[in-house]
């Protein structure tokens, strides 16, 4: 996995002024979650321009954050004289396209995962920032909660691990977005725009499974790509990377996903799904001879709501001790966005750079093989 390794300092304005962001893609994940973290970070960000296929969501978000710089074409936005960082929250099939387009341009750039969907753009990816020397941090956000990082050390504690369990079972976003966030969002685009996306997104797995595979296994890279990259990604920093896939299988359509990664010593099962009961079942659970550490998440749409470490050990004197913290207040998005200011003023690369993002690339195509 990527470490924090110095970099060359990339030709970009001077730190002692807030880093200007250029945002692209103005759907429920911007508008929920990073806006908000990024207002609340004003101190170190400023959102200068914005880019949204939609030219209706468009204004109305530009009026909302006073943004004069408005685009529908993303190209013009990375181009902007205005613009330092780039956030890159379209639709998954444009992550590689808008990330390679704002490294060209010599722009720092926070992608939501999943960073791309194949191989290859994975490897352009690699190659354009080791080029550039520019930021590119992949939007794992789960990593950087003070919650996670806690239980990463608690399990560098443990004598030995004997089992380890992955969950992540989850309703619908819509069931909890809805009741508590307005988005803005255009219910009037053509048919044509949607189209044209979804054929793309459909060329570019059928790419990444080789051309091989079922409308179930499809759908189910795509939970993957999604829901699963933030699992199977905390997963490797907390465990390391696993040494081989015991196996994989799909359920349900390829909406419920089962999984066994073999760490030698012992086994991490890994189990996903989606429903539609509005709540949030995601943790990470290791075991020890002697003790048990617990990461809870929670939904990330309602924001700031606790992460838990739950720690569960033998007291000694024929009982048990659990200890169950919510370590910090605070918003995992928020701390995403301080460690990317913090990585592009250090010209440090992040934990979650595009190397470390090529590891998941991995794990999903080898639990795609054997699913069939």
């Amino acid at each position: 996995m990527a470490g924090q390794i110095e970099m060359q300092t990339p030709t970009q304005p001077s730190m002692a002024k807030r880093i200007r962001v250029g945002i692209v893609g103005c759907g429920e994940v911007t508008q929920i979650m990073h806006w908000p973290s990024l207002y609340q970070l004003s101190g170190l960000f400023d959102v200068t321009a914005l880019c949204e296929v939609s030219q209706s969501v468009l204004e109305v978000l530009g009026e909302y954050w006073n943004i004069k710089q408005l685009w529908t074409d993303h190209k013009q936005l990375v181009a902007s004289n205005e613009v330092d960082a780039v956030l890159v929250a379209t639709p998954n099939a444009f992550h590689a396209e808008v990330t390679l387009d704002a490294i060209a341009a010599g722009k720092h750039v926070l992608v939501e995962k999943p960073m791309c969907v194949t191989r290859r753009e994975a490897e352009q990816i690699v190659a354009a920032q080791k080029s550039r020397q520019v930021v590119v941090q992949v939007g794992y956000m789960r990593r950087y909660a003070p919650a996670f990082l806690e239980g990463c050390d608690a399990v560098k504690q443990l004598k030995e691990i004997k089992f380890a369990r992955v969950r992540d079972f989850l309703g619908s976003n819509s069931l909890i977005i809805e009741p508590t966030s307005r988005v803005v969002r255009d219910e009037q685009i053509p048919e044509s725009v949607k189209r044209a996306a979804k054929i793309r997104e459909d060329s570019l797995v059928d790419e990444a499974l080789g051309g091989k595979s079922t409308p179930d296994i499809r759908r189910a890279y795509t939970l993957m790509l999604g829901l699963s990259s933030h699992d199977l990604s905390a997963m490797r920093e907390l465990l390391g990377m696993p040494s081989r896939v015991l196996f994989a299988a799909q359920r349900g359509n390829g909406h419920y996903v089962a999984a066994a990664f073999d760490y030698g010593a012992f086994v991490c099962q890994f189990e996903t799904g989606i429903d539609k009961i509005p709540r949030f079942d995601a943790h990470l659970e290791v075991y020890g001879i002697d003790r048990v550490v617990r990461i809870q998440y929670d939904t990330p749409y309602v924001r700031n709501s606790p992460i838990r470490l739950v720690v569960t050990e033998d007291n000694g004197r024929g009982g048990v001790n659990k200890i169950d913290s919510h370590t910090a207040w605070g918003d995992p998005f928020v701390a995403e966005w301080k460690s990317f200011y913090q990585n592009i003023s250090s010209h440090k690369a992040p934990k979650t750079d595009p190397v470390d993002f090529v590891h998941d690339l991995e794990l999903f195509a080898e639990m795609a093989r054997l699913m069939h």
